[in-house]
């Protein structure tokens, strides 16, 4: 049996994430990505050999797939786009977050809004690069006779031009709006 729990973040709450993503976007600014990416990739790993509740592994799971289109080389991100998931790892590397990250159950409750918030900055974002991946995946696996890597990369640059226009015309439609 599954239970769904609801709940709004009122206009403090808001701000207490607010507040708390400038502060990982300003340690974003000092820090080196890799450094940042490796120490994610790290607790990817200790988080993955825990029991964590199925909303957090969820988050967790989505904030993988955003560091894997963060660095794949085949599809390239803005430095906006980087850091707004820079920061949401940031966030979610820190032990003593909100709620600290050791204590069972819901110590991954305030990175799991966090990674949440962030994913919804860049919902048409990750669209198209799930699309994007989609539309690799099938290119690759087809037959094509004498396969030329120069064919392959302007079908994937025209490609990702499309998806990139249309996350942008879904978030002009959306008002554009930020949560941070």
């Amino acid at each position: 049996m599954s239970l769904r729990i609801s709940f709004e973040l009122s206009a403090n709450d808001v701000r207490h994430f607010r507040e708390a993503m400038r502060k990982a976007r300003n340690t974003v600014k000092d820090a080196d990505d890799t450094e940042i990416l490796d120490a994610a990739r790290s607790l990817f790993g200790d988080v993955g050999s825990t029991r964590v509740p199925a909303y957090v592994r969820e988050r967790i799971d989505r904030l993988q797939a955003m560091v894997d289109m963060f660095e794949d080389t085949e599809w390239k991100m803005s430095r906006s786009e980087q850091e707004r998931i820079l920061s949401a790892l940031v966030y979610f590397c820190d032990p003593e977050d909100l709620i600290p990250d050791d204590i069972p159950g819901l110590g991954f409750l305030d990175d799991a809004i966090m990674i949440e918030l962030a994913l919804s900055e860049l919902k048409h974002e990750t669209e198209a690069y799930q699309d994007f991946c989609e539309y690799r995946r099938k290119y690759d696996a087809g037959f094509h006779f004498r396969r030329d890597p120069k064919v392959r990369a302007g079908k994937l640059k025209a490609r990702q031009e499309q998806l990139r226009e249309r996350a942008a015309r879904r978030r002009e439609r959306d008002g554009g709006r930020n949560i941070f």
